[in-house]
């Protein structure tokens, strides 16, 4: 540290923690805050920023999950459930309605119920918030529960040539972190590569820019029909959103393309995520350097395909 700079947040040690991979230390961090922040009502905070678990057991109570944050954070977190189910009586899941149909057919869940504004219509004894589950067993990079598929979808008949790989394509988050998003003009020119059937597997893909000619566009789909389209694909090149976490969790492979300060999910450096077994990480070397992260993904393609044909 250089002399006279100010001493690191709890939030800032804790990241840094996170992404060099020190878990263990990071829970200690989070520790030291737990009763301290439990003190105070968070209740009037934006409901993505409030915390909820106040360091209670879970052993042989009626555990109610609420998910808060967004899409992709719920989906990545739910793989906790099984988990979970092994310690409670009774786990029930507060989620984002349009996930509803997927988490009732996700193992070690006994109830889902749409998410809303007011208060959950459900008894329970203990609750948390989905991303707290990592703290509540103290996860490390080796016991991160990481099989793969544990979201479940029928692939929706998309496939033009089976004897060509479906390769789907997202170009755009949501606008809350444009560094996440790459203009469709930049990623038009993977489009253009041969012997690979495109899918434009982008949410809201005109208001995205797309052209409304390359590709091929199966419309604007619920999460379940999304969820299905996306095991149809042999692969998903996508930015850091929520259909990268939707593949790793069907056990579909996916390239995720990350800013050049991704978020502490993906950790620093690594190329892989031990979150997801099938995902390949492509990190910008520098802040807004897509084309080069462009070029690596192009010049991978080739050997892709030719694994695929075996």
């Amino acid at each position: 540290m250089n002399a006279g700079a100010p001493a690191a947040t709890p939030l800032e040690t804790w990241l840094d923690h996170m992404r060099d991979g020190r878990w263990e230390e990071a829970w200690r961090v989070t520790d030291a805050q737990l009763l301290q922040r439990r003190r105070a009502s968070c209740w009037h905070w934006p409901r993505h920023e409030q915390y909820v678990w106040k360091g209670e057991p879970v052993d042989d109570r009626r555990v109610l999950v609420r998910c808060y944050h967004g899409l992709g954070d719920t989906i990545q977190f739910v793989r906790y459930m099984p988990l979970l189910h092994t310690r409670a009586r009774e786990v029930i899941v507060w989620a984002q309605p349009g996930l509803v149909p997927l988490l009732a057919r996700t193992d070690g869940i006994d109830h889902v119920l749409p998410l809303h504004d007011g208060v959950p219509d459900v008894r329970y004894d203990v609750d948390v918030e989905i991303m707290e589950l990592a703290h509540v067993f103290r996860t490390t990079i080796e016991t991160i529960p990481a099989g793969a598929p544990y979201l479940h979808a029928e692939p929706l008949p998309l496939r033009v040539d089976p004897k060509r790989p479906a390769v789907g394509l997202v170009w755009r988050s949501g606008a809350w972190d444009a560094r996440r998003s790459i203009g469709f003009a930049r990623v038009r020119r993977l489009l253009e590569l041969r012997g690979i059937d495109w899918f434009i597997l982008q949410p809201d893909a005109i208001e995205a820019g797309w052209d409304g000619e390359s590709g091929t566009f199966p419309g604007e789909l619920d999460l379940v029909s999304y969820a299905r389209a996306v095991r149809a694909m042999d692969l998903l090149v996508t930015i850091d959103s929520m259909p990268a976490h939707m593949a790793g969790a069907l056990g579909v492979p996916v390239w995720t393309l990350l800013s050049h300060d991704p978020d502490w999910r993906w950790m620093r450096e690594r190329e892989d995520s031990p979150w997801y077994p099938t995902m390949r990480l492509f990190r910008q070397a520098k802040p807004g350097a897509w084309d080069d992260v462009l070029d690596r993904v192009a010049a991978r393609l080739p050997k892709f395909i030719q694994a695929r044909a075996g």
